[in-house]
């Protein structure tokens, strides 16, 4: 008996589920079909609230022309920004807060839009052995957000965030540097050309989190092209592979890389004493 009441309950719940699901279509339809945009307008947000991204998106869509050129128009650009913010479209996103940012350059959500422009491009920034053109954006807008808005609340993530586009990019050019490194003297001398990529990111991203390991390949990079130099250019070569190891020890004293560096002091120091 109690088995069958605990399935009849089970299923009256059900029911009830059905039905109030139901009722909520029934009414979103009846809201498609609406010709009073205030309704609709209010609806909207109720759908935003409760995190229900496409539909609040959807009727937002359908008041876009009636309100064009009204004040109400603002809100309902920010509005669809941030649904498709909720829907992770960043893509769909930014285009719209940079509608509002053209439409609108000194309306209420102005801060908030050149935030997340910024925000939407880090958000969507690929992996650092893609192209970089997203992340580049990024720091374009967040450098002019935190050049605008100092003080803004935003402010602070804007920097974090910028920073960590910025060691996106460092690592893009890390991972060429390694690159050249790996391939030697491969069709060409690419010790020089890691050497190169390494110096441009240090001195292109100077408080990125790769330097140690950029610093690193420059010192291998010089290290290999002493010890594979034609005799008149070894001296020099090994002098200047000298002078970049004690930069290394004495930057990165507890570098994991010591031991490493140490051996090829060593051997600089004995090339240049015969």
């Amino acid at each position: 008996m109690q088995t069958d009441f605990c399935n009849m309950t089970k299923k009256g719940l059900l029911i009830v589920c059905m039905v109030l699901g139901l009722t909520a279509c029934g009414e979103y339809q009846q809201l498609l079909k609406s010709t009073d945009p205030e309704l609709k307008y209010q609806k909207a947000l109720m759908y935003f609230n409760d995190e229900q991204y496409v539909k609040a998106q959807t009727l937002l869509d359908d008041i876009t022309t009636y309100y064009r050129g009204t004040d109400r128009s603002q809100d309902v650009l920010a509005y669809l920004a941030r649904c498709y913010m909720g829907q992770e479209d960043y893509s769909s996103a930014s285009e719209y807060y940079q509608a509002y940012i053209r439409n609108y350059p000194k309306g209420r959500y102005i801060v908030e839009a050149r935030f997340q422009v910024g925000h939407c491009y880090y958000l969507d920034a690929p992996d650092a052995r893609l192209d970089q053109t997203e992340t580049k954006k990024g720091i374009e807008f967040y450098t002019q957000f935190v050049e605008l808005y100092p003080e803004s609340p935003y402010a602070e993530q804007a920097y974090k965030e910028m920073g960590e586009l910025y060691d996106k990019l460092a690592e893009k050019e890390y991972l060429s540097a390694k690159l050249y490194y790996n391939l030697g003297t491969y069709l060409g001398n690419n010790y020089l050309s890691a050497e190169i990529t390494a110096k441009n990111a240090l001195k292109n991203y100077p408080t990125n989190k790769y330097q140690e390991e950029l610093n690193w390949i420059v010192l291998q990079a010089k290290y290999q092209q002493a010890i594979n130099s034609v005799e008149a250019k070894k001296m020099d070569r090994t002098r200047d592979a000298e002078d970049e190891y004690y930069n290394f020890i004495t930057e990165y004293p507890e570098s994991k890389h010591r031991n490493a560096a140490e051996r090829i002091g060593k051997e600089m120091k004995r090339i240049l004493e015969h």
